[in-house]
């Protein structure tokens, strides 16, 4: 059972190796809302994501003699940057699978960061059986992007770090793809809110989190044709019993409202965000005009994810 005191000590263990990203506003996206927003800018994390946050804890829980042998993960790529970047920082080596249809951005970005790149066929089949042949290989310890507890309790310090800021929220809503973010954050609004209800928001096309909740038993997805490649992973066995306890709900975006969140941000704000966490943004947006006696006068945090777009496929 995760407690208040884990995800402090956490927290502590982290911090040199993260940046206490910045909380931003906007008074003409308040005025469209009808609410007052704080954006946790995420996309000014190392790495360019949050994923930074559970990666590091990750592999600083991990023994001296694992660290000797190496990490391994599957990821479609902030996942992919965020633990070569934290491998690197204290000397292990991280190995990459990523799927071939993977932005190329973040390629680039897992290289850089000194990770060995393995490709496969993008699905979560195919992503797992060359983790586990590299692991079988080499010794490497697996991390799991999502469904981990050292990285759902680094991916919660990010609303730690918002709320300690804005303690006064009535809402913190995050993109929902493995889980561990929207998992993290739901831990700690439970233990350091003051009434702060979690939503999450994942596209029509990978809405395997709204069907779960739904159901009660974790769903698959049949397509995964979004804009948002982040959120294209399911949901585990580690966070998904966090979700259905302490998430008040999800919201599904389609494409178009994706691709407006996006550019309203990116014009507004002048800050770049991707995808994934344009998905989050599009959900409170779309809440607000459906249901606007929800949110009005309410304090929202919005994570915002992350900023690793390839500008060479702009979808505006």
């Amino acid at each position: 059972m995760v407690t208040k005191q884990d995800l402090l000590d956490c927290h502590k263990r982290i911090t040199p190796f993260i940046h206490n990203t910045a909380v931003l506003t906007s008074r003409l996206i308040d005025k469209e809302f009808n609410a007052q927003v704080f954006f946790k800018c995420e996309n000014f994390q190392r790495a360019g994501a949050y994923k930074m946050r559970g990666a590091t804890n990750a592999i600083l829980q991990l023994s001296e003699e694992q660290k000797k042998s190496g990490v391994v993960t599957h990821s479609s790529g902030n996942f992919a940057q965020a633990l070569s970047l934290a491998a690197q920082s204290v000397g292990v080596t991280a190995h990459i699978v990523m799927p071939n249809t993977a932005p190329e951005v973040k390629k680039v970005g897992v290289r850089e960061y000194g990770g060995k790149i393995y490709e496969c066929e993008p699905t979560v089949e195919a992503r797992q059986a060359l983790a586990d042949e590299i692991g079988l290989k080499t010794g490497a310890t697996f991390v799991h992007p999502s469904n981990d507890t050292n990285v759902i309790l680094g991916q919660g310090t990010a609303a730690l770090e918002l709320l300690k800021k804005q303690r006064d929220l009535d809402f913190i809503f995050c993109p929902v793809g493995g889980g561990g973010l929207i998992a993290g954050s739901a831990l700690v609004a439970k233990y350091f809110g003051d009434n702060c209800s979690v939503y999450g928001a994942e596209p029509f096309e990978a809405d395997d989190a709204y069907r779960s909740l739904q159901s009660g038993k974790i769903e698959g997805n049949e397509t995964t044709n979004t804009i948002a490649d982040g959120l294209k992973t399911m949901l585990g066995d580690k966070n998904f019993p966090i979700i259905k306890e302490l998430v008040s709900g999800i919201v599904r975006i389609t494409e178009d409202e994706i691709i407006s969140a996006m550019r309203l941000v990116w014009e507004r704000m002048k800050i770049i965000i991707e995808p994934s966490s344009a998905v989050t943004v599009a959900a409170v947006l779309k809440q607000s005009k459906e249901q606007p006696e929800v949110f009005q006068n309410k304090k929202i945090g919005i994570i915002i994810s992350g900023g690793n777009v390839d500008l060479s496929n702009l979808p505006f």
